[in-house]
């Protein structure tokens, strides 16, 4: 490959003087981040959980209780733990004693059943789990006896609420008995535990901390392995980047499984040595109560989590008069729905940029700064390189050379934020490199400024007659429509064109709009290869546990429109 294309940096000094071109290496572990905070403010909140306040001293004494109940079942270094929960304190509890203990965590989605919790536990060969109990009452139960699971852990959502009467999220929640379950409960475990300083086992920044798992979808998930100096100097990037110290809280929106909440969560706050507010499961209006109570002042979510919020009547800009910093990454931000945002509750969402194996972000947009927007898409910037990351555009058709200058290539990063590879897929690791170089599969453009713009996945591009057609850039106009809550475009099989575009479209309440008046609409804003030739209107479309729209499933639906293929023809 040629010379890397970012070698000029005119944002630095410019948009964010605070922000260095490089960071120092990490030479801390994320434990050694957690016991510096627990020295430093020992009585500063770590979580805040509903009414309930954890500080730094309590979650790294309750970290240390972990870790030796970890060490009494002979679980020490390199070994896997997994965590199956929600967004509750124990996560995070388990988090910090899995790596006291140098073993390796393996987030897991709650949102898993059967194959897919077993497919996660044994792949990663995970010798514990750590479970909320309605979620191995239903699914976990079954799975462990076929896995290589050797001891259960088991919490509940409702353990560590605070005195006030729980809130009405938690109606369907019961108290379950471990013994029943035949698990260990883990607070009562950790209750009965004195931590034994010989637990906390040497662990550096080379040692590996997590199995991320990607989404899979080519082929089944990976297990992303992720160093702690991966976390340490993204964490310390999020602290950078955005000015967090001590005075900020942080809103957790995104699921503590997912490498955003791990890093833009657990691991600032950690770094920046203050609060992280954990709501048990997104819900727009509980998140809207936990911002007027714990006057949260930075967020970083999927831009669902923001469309939800701002769709919700109790969304005003007295509710979230505390946030000053508002980023949004894992799916397109719409210029139209940053617009909005803004206009309803005072906040300019940034764009931030990256993915399981660059342990977050790789491109941000600086805080204060206004994303450009591509004349050629209409999409907002995903940003400018982060400190210390060195980014490529790889040639479309011929990976070996660089992109021409002002044309779209495969994103490629390089630097310490890069994951080490996959978890016993030394192929699928080899495949994910070229020239030491992560190739992302995203394809983006960059400008004069240095900006860069992600037009859409390498795999999700459209072929229409010949011409490139990329879903984001449809979604994006259709986002437009003062009807349309959500949008997403897949390519759909057509006899005459190849493909032609079809799109999947979530009203907001109280609104109305025909199939036929979203194409139209359509067709006036791009050009005629590119507008739907079909769309199907839905309650919701179909995404993931982090944001993502699942345009897999919206491509194994069946056409809901009978004159569908005619309708294409048109």
């Amino acid at each position: 490959m040629a010379t890397a294309q970012n070698t000029a940096k005119p944002w630095l000094g410019v948009y964010s003087p605070w922000v260095p071109e490089t960071l120092p290496a990490p030479t801390k572990s994320m434990i050694d981040v957690l016991e510096e905070a627990a020295r430093t403010a020992p009585d500063a909140p770590a979580l805040y959980y509903f009414d309930r306040v954890v500080s730094y001293r309590e979650l790294d004494d309750l970290a240390a209780r972990f870790a030796t109940l970890l060490a009494s079942w002979n679980v020490g270094h390199g070994d896997r733990v997994a965590l199956y929960q929600q967004n509750v304190p124990q996560y995070v509890i388990a988090l910090y004693g899995i790596w006291k203990r140098g073993a390796v965590a393996v987030p897991l989605n709650p949102m898993f059943k059967d194959k897919e919790l077993e497919y996660h536990l044994q792949d990663s060969g995970a010798r514990v789990l750590v479970a909320l109990e309605s979620l191995y009452e239903a699914v976990g139960r079954s799975v462990v006896p076929r896995t290589s699971v050797e001891r259960v852990v088991t919490t509940s959502e409702l353990d560590m609420l605070g005195t006030e009467p729980a809130p009405p999220c938690f109606a369907p929640s019961h108290k379950l008995s471990a013994e029943d379950l035949g698990s260990v409960d883990l607070l009562t475990a950790l209750s009965q535990t004195k931590p034994d300083p010989k637990a906390r086992a040497a662990v550096g920044p080379g040692d590996l901390a997590s199995l991320g798992y990607t989404s899979g979808t080519t082929g089944q998930p990976k297990g992303a392995m992720t160093t702690h100096g991966n976390i340490v100097y993204n964490g310390n990037v999020y602290r950078t980047w955005m000015k967090m110290d001590a005075n900020d809280v942080i809103l957790g929106v995104a699921p503590l499984f997912h490498i955003t909440g791990l890093v833009g969560h657990v691991a600032l706050a950690a770094t920046a040595g203050c609060p992280l507010v954990l709501g048990y499961r997104f819900d727009a209006e509980q998140t809207i109560r936990l911002a007027q109570r714990w006057k949260p002042t930075m967020t970083v979510g999927s831009i669902t989590v923001f469309l939800a919020l701002m769709n919700h009547p109790a969304a005003t800009k007295e509710a979230f008069a505390s946030l000053r910093k508002a980023y949004s990454g894992g799916a397109p931000v719409a210029p139209s729905i940053a617009e909005r945002f803004e206009a309803q509750l005072g906040v300019y969402i940034h764009n931030i940029y990256g993915l399981t194996e660059s342990t977050s972000p790789t491109h941000a947009v600086p805080l204060g700064a206004r994303a450009p927007v591509d004349p050629v898409t209409g999409a907002l910037s995903v940003g400018v390189p982060i400190p210390g990351c060195d980014v490529k555009l790889v040639d479309l058709a011929d990976p070996d050379k660089e992109a021409a200058p002002g044309e779209a290539g495969e994103l490629a990063d390089k630097g310490p934020m890069i994951f080490t590879g996959y978890w016993n897929k030394p192929d699928a690791t080899k495949q994910a490199f070229r020239d030491g170089y992560f190739v992302t599969g995203d394809v983006a453009t960059r400008n004069d400024d240095g900006y860069y713009f992600v037009v859409d996945r390498k795999k999700d591009m459209i072929i229409v007659s010949g011409y490139k057609v990329w879903p984001r850039e449809v979604e994006d106009t259709l986002y437009g429509h003062a009807a349309v809550r959500e949008a997403a475009v897949i390519g759909v099989k057509d006899d005459y064109r190849g493909e032609t575009v079809k799109a999947f479209v979530a009203l907001k309440p109280g609104t109305t709009a025909t199939e036929q008046e979203l194409i139209d609409f359509c067709r006036s804003k791009i050009a005629a290869y590119k507008y739907p030739r079909s769309v199907e209107i839905v309650d919701e479309v179909p995404k993931t546990a982090t944001g993502k729209f699942l345009r897999r499933a919206l491509r194994d639906r069946t056409p809901a429109n009978p004159n569908e293929a005619a309708a294409r023809k048109a």
